[in-house]
């Protein structure tokens, strides 16, 4: 695990803790009795196929959709006792819902993420400006800082919203899709980020692959339930996959690292004469 970040390198990891979370919506549960704690300087990786609640999840940890019941902590603070503005301090997000073509720069856009840490109309000081300018470089979108934010391309939009939570220099972050869009270079680059970081992470991740290069856990849930939880190397395997994806497929290590590595059996591999 990466070491945790200390009051001198930054904001201070911090301790997410979801009890029995639920969210009904008529007379379906989209989440049903979730409970996971995510370690300080720990990334966990929600995975599950598409309506497994992963979204509905992390919505409730980021107070944009309330639990039907159940609570989430935040070093022991229930998030949705908390004043909007303190929150912010201490709980970055990367949503999957669309961010709006904002008439504003790049710059501007990341530089959004330091309004939690200031009054009502002040404007950014030295150290606002060197963690904006920060963060556009590590999320390699520093050459845009002048480019209307609605005239980029999906993948610098998702690059320039990271940066965005980046920017709030916060200890916790949940991200929800947050390589959607990315190509494999800057897929790579943000994971690693947030692993350099060491703060406390609830990632949403599709690609299983990537999942298992970088989480430390893995939680899978299917129809909004906890269905397989622990280390990669634990809960992804052949039997999961054919149960909760209902695909066929080889979990491998991976030669160089070790990691669980995927391979989807197309039926592909019964034709090799079609290659």
């Amino acid at each position: 695990m990466t070491a945790p970040l200390t009051n001198d390198q930054g904001p201070r990891p911090g301790l997410l803790d979801l009890q029995e979370v639920s969210v009904v919506m008529g007379d379906r549960a989209l989440v049903d009795g979730v409970s996971l704690c995510v370690a300080p300087g720990e990334m966990v990786g929600l995975a599950g196929p598409n309506g497994a609640g992963k979204s509905t999840l992390l919505r409730t940890v980021y107070r944009t959709l309330r639990p039907t019941s159940g609570r989430v902590l935040l070093d022991g603070d229930d998030v949705w006792a908390l004043p909007g503005k303190r929150l912010a301090r201490r709980l970055a997000a990367v949503l999957q819902e669309s961010a709006g073509d904002f008439e504003l720069s790049v710059y501007d856009v990341v530089a959004m993420g330091r309004t939690p840490h200031k009054r009502a109309f002040a404007g950014d000081d030295a150290d606002d400006r060197a963690i904006v300018t920060d963060a556009l470089e590590r999320l390699d979108v520093a050459p845009l800082a002048p480019v209307p934010f609605d005239r980029l391309s999906g993948g610098e939009k998702q690059r320039v919203l990271i940066a965005r939570a980046l920017a709030q220099h916060t200890g916790t972050m949940v991200l929800d899709e947050p390589t959607n869009h990315l190509d494999l270079r800057h897929q790579l680059d943000v994971l690693r980020l947030l692993r350099e970081l060491g703060v406390t992470a609830l990632v949403a991740l599709h690609d299983l692959n990537l999942a298992a290069a970088f989480c430390d856990r893995v939680c899978v849930m299917e129809a909004g339930r906890v269905v397989a939880l622990g280390a990669p190397a634990e809960v992804l395997t052949t039997g999961l996959l054919a149960d909760v994806y209902r695909v066929d497929a080889e979990v491998t290590a991976h030669p160089r690292t070790g990691t669980p590595h995927i391979t989807l059996l197309t039926g592909a591999e019964q034709f090799p004469d079609r290659a």
